[in-house]
């Protein structure tokens, strides 16, 4: 027979452990908007994308899967740094709740920006 300090106990690790599955952010809580902005670099169309984090928790070490990725506008180092098929987004630090990172590149055709990895911070 469980003592009534046990059930609480176990209570508490059940709620814990439910809270901890469930409310964590995943990689379909950032939205990444490509609109290009009508401006042309060295004759190629300019995007501008900007990455929201729709997750109730900061995220950090965001990482976008960015395979053949180029430019022919320098991208700040600060917001965004391509290694191999891999791009960090704002040197790894954590984008908040329901804010964004934004940055512009120039390229045709557009690439394909998607979430590979983020920590969530909760």
């Amino acid at each position: 027979m469980m003592l009534p300090q046990t059930k609480f106990t176990l209570a508490i690790q059940l709620l814990c452990f439910i809270s901890i599955a469930f409310g964590q952010c995943d990689l379909n809580n950032f939205v990444i908007g490509t609109v290009r902005s009508g401006r042309e670099i060295q004759g190629k169309p300019e995007w501008n994308v900007q990455v929201v984090n729709t997750c109730k928790c900061p995220q950090g070490n965001i990482i976008l899967s960015c395979p053949g990725f180029q430019t022919a506008e320098a991208i700040d180092p600060a917001i965004f740094v391509k290694s191999g098929d891999r791009c960090l987004i704002n040197q790894g630090r954590p984008i908040q709740p329901q804010a964004s990172i934004r940055f512009s590149y120039a390229w045709d055709p557009p690439f394909l920006l998607r979430p590979l990895s983020a920590v969530p911070l909760c």
